[in-house]
């Protein structure tokens, strides 16, 4: 694959007007020997014309469009350049999405190095909390702050999210400029927001645009319980933008500028930002719990729009577009234990019309296991409601412990279940197969390689994908087989 930097610098030229502080008439004569006279008065804000046979001009009223520069000048000193450190070693593969930013990917076996990776990150209390990206400060070995007035200060890691791209990091200081949240669901369509971050290092750089979409989906983030309902705007962002702010026109931080959709790897027209309303619960769960709280409503669901609708509308008796059709529901699961069934169409969470799969998934994330939600159901042409008691991973109504983990993130890979044809070849009772290895994890500070099946964690037997989603006490010992070989191995974390 061919990479290029490709620079473009243009040099416009233009007229610019400005000085008047009273009233002024201006008198111009046309060829057409009409005469036009503008009366402009500054303390109005407005600009009258007058019009000749032939002529039309608008009138401007100042307070009618929007000025950005409120916005930009109070939030600007809160955005920083973060500069992580870490210890990679020699490459293989490639991932666009990490190669985006920086970010070196894909290392193993080679002898290792320091490498050198940064991005943007948002001051978001006084005392010095900073919210970023979580592929930012990944496998970081140091993080090092530079604010807006050049001060650097070395940062600690409270913790980080990968399936909402979020992460919380710290530094020491007192009265630091910082955002207030603003309102990422009050967002319209069309409104005005800034793009502030470090592309290419040229720090506190501002870009505009406007609110293009909202809660896209574009199946970015790889894993099984992703959240992503992205803010897609049009305002321009780069390398070095990551983690960086989205502020509307009031100043207030709406969203952290995550990626773009770009085949060249540079911006060409989208980016797109985690909503405010999923990171500033995620930075309050990894505050007070150091780990998020991720609740499930247990179910499996496709979002009923025009392509479903005529692939499958007939045979299920739906012809409308609209909301999500509940396509599996997880067995001892919250959605289950309320009595939610397969073949339901969930129309709405707490009065909130539900129009996409990726809405549905944000409004679930804003909430903790234990909390209490609203669902309207359609069911056979009839509208049900449903209290639903939210649950965590491990399927249980109670927050989880900073000691208990996710046990699929914590091992660091993906997964796919064993065949009952190859469970019997292998003379075992099932297990899930390792499809990729990433860096950080269990598995790959293990050397286990891709191909490997695990049949127990902890000496607890494992048989499924499920039985991961199961488990939250930290891992200690991982067992299995190579099926190419039929080799057993075992696995112990040493500390």
């Amino acid at each position: 694959m061919k990479k290029a930097l490709i620079a473009a610098v243009a040099l416009v030229g233009a007229a610019a007007v400005g000085g008047l502080t009273a009233a002024a008439v201006i008198t111009s004569q046309q060829s057409n020997n009409q005469q036009i006279v503008s009366t402009s008065d500054t303390t109005q804000g407005s600009l009258y014309t007058t019009e000749s046979s032939n002529n039309h001009f608008v009138s401007y009223a100042k307070e009618k469009y929007p000025d950005l520069t409120y916005a930009a000048e109070n939030a600007v000193g809160a955005v920083v350049n973060i500069e992580v450190l870490m210890t990679v070693k020699g490459q293989v593969g490639f991932d666009p999405f990490l190669q985006f930013f920086g970010i070196p990917q894909g290392y193993y076996g080679a002898p290792t190095r320091e490498a050198k990776a940064g991005g943007s990150g948002v001051l978001i209390s006084a005392d010095g909390y900073i919210v970023t990206n979580h592929h930012v400060v990944e496998n970081a070995t140091k993080v090092k702050v530079r604010l807006n007035d050049g001060r650097t200060f070395d940062a600690e890691i409270v913790g980080t999210d990968p399936t909402s791209e979020v992460a919380l990091i710290k530094i020491e200081g007192k009265d630091l400029p910082f955002l207030k949240f603003g309102s990422s669901d009050a967002l319209r369509l069309g409104e005005w927001v800034l793009a502030i971050g470090s592309p290419f290092d040229l720090q506190n750089t501002i870009t505009a645009g406007i609110v293009s979409a909202k809660a896209r989906n574009l199946g970015a983030i790889p894993s099984q319980y992703s959240i992503e309902s992205f803010i897609q705007t049009d305002a321009a962002v780069n390398p070095g933008n990551s983690g960086g702010a989205l502020v509307n026109t009031a100043g207030e931080l709406v969203g952290i500028n995550t990626l773009i959709k770009s085949e060249t790897g540079s911006y060409v027209g989208y980016s797109f930002a985690v909503p405010s309303s999923i990171v500033k619960k995620v930075v309050m769960d990894l505050k007070e719990y150091g780990v998020v709280q991720r609740a499930l409503l247990g179910v499996q669901y496709q979002e009923i729009n025009n392509y479903f609708v005529e692939q499958r509308g007939e045979e299920l008796g739906i012809s409308e577009i609209g909301g999500a059709w509940v396509a599996e529901v997880t067995k001892g699961g919250a959605a289950e234990a309320a009595g939610i069934q397969k073949g339901d169409i969930i129309v709405a969470i707490d009065g909130v019309k539900i129009d996409t799969s990726a809405r549905l998934s944000e409004i679930v994330a804003q909430h903790r296991p234990n909390d209490k939600i609203k669902i309207e159901i359609k069911r056979a042409g009839k509208v049900k409601h449903f209290e639903v008691v939210l649950r965590n991973t491990a399927g249980k109504a109670a927050p989880i412990s900073k000691d208990e983990v996710f046990v699929a993130g914590s091992l660091g890979g993906e997964f796919a279940e064993v065949s009952d044809k190859a469970a019997r070849q292998l003379g075992i009772k099932g297990g899930v197969k390792v499809t990729a290895v990433r860096e950080g994890g269990f598995l790959a500070k293990a050397r286990v390689r891709p191909g490997f099946i695990i049949t127990h964690i902890n000496e607890k037997a494992v048989t499924s994908v499920a039985d991961l989603d199961k488990m939250t006490e930290k891992i200690t010992s991982v067992d299995g087989i190579y099926p190419s070989t039929g080799r057993s191995a075992s696995y112990s974390l040493v500390e």
